[in-house]
């Protein structure tokens, strides 16, 4: 029966070992910087690892007073791209975690 307990403990510290493994690599991820473009680099947005917006940069030339829409349209698809890509780099370092589960929300 002690050995057991051996085997219970032995886990219990892999579990935190990889718990703090995880903190360390969700810290990285929001130090990370992730450039996204739209436009043909006309409309730059650059988010952290932890999908926050960081920077917006819009090229002079991508601001037609009278077509703000396409404007819109192309900061919204540097967002998205952006936000696609933190998404990618965050499965990738996460995913050494879960090796291959499927465990939705947890990132």
């Amino acid at each position: 029966m002690m050995r057991g307990n051996g085997n219970m403990q032995n886990m219990m510290k892999q579990m935190q070992k990889m718990q703090k493994k995880m903190a360390e690599a969700q810290e990285e991820l929001g130090e990370k910087q992730i450039e996204g473009t739209a436009g043909g680099g006309m409309v730059t947005v650059i988010v952290s690892g932890h999908k926050q917006v960081i920077d917006v940069k819009i090229n002079e030339e991508a601001v037609d007073p009278d077509d703000v829409e396409m404007l819109q349209d192309l900061v919204l698809a540097a967002t998205n791209d952006a936000l696609k890509k933190a998404d990618e780099l965050t499965n990738s370092t996460m995913g050494q975690f879960t090796k291959g589960m499927n465990l939705p929300g947890m990132f």
